[in-house]
């Protein structure tokens, strides 16, 4: 996969990252990705995410792979964000694919969710629409 730039995202290699873990993605008993796989999926949704919902206003911590901040509003420049979206690598792609909802995430645990503004991450998912199948 070429490298790619910290503060972007091509759409076609998101895609296609994605896509790669799809079967995974769908069902937890197939063998995991590779850890390098995973991570360059999980950045790059992330990246799309930050890119689609500029901003700094949430901070979407995926550990640990990568940290993002969206959506416009009162910038956070120091100490705990106000806003703070978390979850795991794999819960990550499962939202950013379609295959997950936020409040299905939230309400199962998967998906912490602290601060006012927090939630409206679920505006801009999903980010790669890979289909039930």
């Amino acid at each position: 996969m070429p490298a790619t730039s910290r503060s972007s995202a091509d759409p076609a290699q998101t895609r296609a990252a994605v896509l790669a873990l799809a079967e995974w993605l769908r069902d937890e008993n197939v063998p995991a990705p590779d850890r390098a796989q995973l991570a360059a999926a999980v950045r790059l949704t992330a990246r799309t995410l930050a890119e689609v919902a500029p901003g700094a206003s949430v901070e979407v911590r995926v550990p640990p792979f990568v940290a993002v901040q969206c959506i416009a509003g009162p910038r956070h420049t120091r100490g705990t964000p106000p806003n703070v979206v978390e979850t795991d690598p794999r819960s990550w792609l499962l939202l950013a694919s379609g295959l997950l909802s936020t409040a299905d995430a939230a309400a199962s645990g998967k998906l912490r969710l602290s601060g006012s503004r927090a939630a409206e991450i679920a505006e801009w998912l999903p980010l790669v629409n890979i289909g039930a199948n």
